[in-house]
């Protein structure tokens, strides 16, 4: 799994660390994180790439204003990273331009919250 050495460390009590995966890599995560808050404490900082020009974005305002941190969660696209709990398993991928098209029918799942 990814290191914790970003996570502040004295004075904070955590529940037990899970894992999710991004684009393939094992992430750990604790109870209440949210997939940005994970993310910039395993040391990345990208999250996609924009449509037109290519250039990196990832978490900026952690509020969902500026939807910058949007990746791929569980297939759905365009999921704000900073709004949305980390849950054991999830499967994150980096969102290059809009993303893939959502799945289709009653199937599809529905954006995390």
């Amino acid at each position: 799994m990814t290191t914790t050495s970003n996570r502040i460390a004295a004075g904070v009590e955590r529940g037990a660390p899970f894992s999710f995966t991004v684009d393939g890599q094992p992430v750990e995560a604790y109870p209440g994180e949210t997939l940005a808050g994970a993310l910039l404490a395993a040391g990345r900082r990208l999250a996609r790439r924009t449509a037109w020009r290519d250039e990196p974005r990832g978490a900026f305002c952690f509020m969902g204003v500026c939807h910058d941190c949007r990746m791929v969660v569980d297939g759905v696209p365009n999921v704000r990273t900073c709004l949305t709990v980390a849950r054991a398993g999830m499967v994150v991928e980096m969102q290059l331009g809009f993303g893939p098209p959502p799945p289709l029918g009653d199937s599809a799942p529905e954006a995390r919250r």
